[in-house]
């Protein structure tokens, strides 16, 4: 039995990505209460180093996450840290793209954690179900509330009510997955994809991200209140007076974070 200061989750630095691995293979990367304290450390790492850029989150052992551990949940355990949800992350807001990398099972809170993240590739034949009623439950992680903002409403009932799984290709073909990839190439595809990003400014992919966050549900007006207020900081920043002199110059920007 895996406790608070078993390493489960393991951190590596790659170019200007965190890859954060979930590392519980003997149990399909099920989230007990050691996973989800080490992966909310993980996602601290790379919030506070500014040149890391972007973070991919992945599974050991050719499973993505099998969702809570049921029996350590018997035992008592919670799969949550307070203030930030299942896993340490479904209710957390990390400023930093975050890109989920699923090979293998992505089940119940498995694929709560990825629905949590910015982005998603996905192998081909990967697994994403949300089957938790068929235990009595439902997809309290963020499934039930995320879904249906992510694929049109009947498909996200069809799957929330059957617990019924899809492949990588299937999420793909719903708008599910941002890239779909052979067996075993996802997490490549998005250290890829992440590098990409690390390419632009990281004050303004913040900040589109807390934009898009505030603009969920809001009225209209609320929404754009709230970027004006947002563009002010931006429009202050080196980051911008940098993006504008390196257009102007003909060269790559060189980005502060500032």
């Amino acid at each position: 039995m895996s406790t608070p200061e078993t390493p489960v989750v393991r951190t590596e630095r790659i170019g200007s990505a965190l890859l954060i691995t979930l590392d519980r293979p003997e149990a399909r990367n099920a989230v007990n209460a050691a996973v989800a304290a080490q992966l909310a450390a993980a996602l601290d790492e790379l919030e506070a180093d500014p040149a890391l850029r972007a973070g991919v989150l992945t599974g050991e052992g050719g499973a993505f996450s099998a969702g809570m551990d049921l029996k350590a949940a018997l035992r008592g355990e919670s799969p949550e840290v307070e203030g930030r949800g299942f896993g340490g992350l479904t209710e957390s807001e990390p400023a930093k793209p975050l890109i989920a990398a699923v090979e293998g099972f992505a089940m119940g809170g498995g694929f709560e954690l990825a629905l949590a993240c910015d982005l998603i590739v996905a192998a081909e034949d990967a697994r994403f179900g949300l089957p938790e009623v068929k235990r009595g439950l439902i997809a309290a992680g963020g499934g039930v509330i995320r879904l249906p903002k992510r694929v049109p409403h009947h498909l996200a009932m069809e799957l929330l009510l059957t617990g019924e799984p899809v492949d990588g290709r299937r999420a793909g073909e719903l708008g599910l997955a941002n890239r779909v990839t052979g067996s075993g190439q996802a997490v490549a595809e998005a250290l890829r994809l992440a590098e990409r990003l690390a390419e632009n400014a990281p004050l303004a992919l913040a900040t589109v991200k807390r934009v898009v966050r505030a603009a969920d549900g809001a009225p209209d007006a609320e929404a754009f209140a709230f970027q004006r207020e947002q563009m002010k900081t931006l429009m202050a920043s080196a980051d911008v007076r940098e993006g504008m002199t390196a257009f102007a110059e003909r060269r790559p920007a060189r980005w502060t974070g500032r």
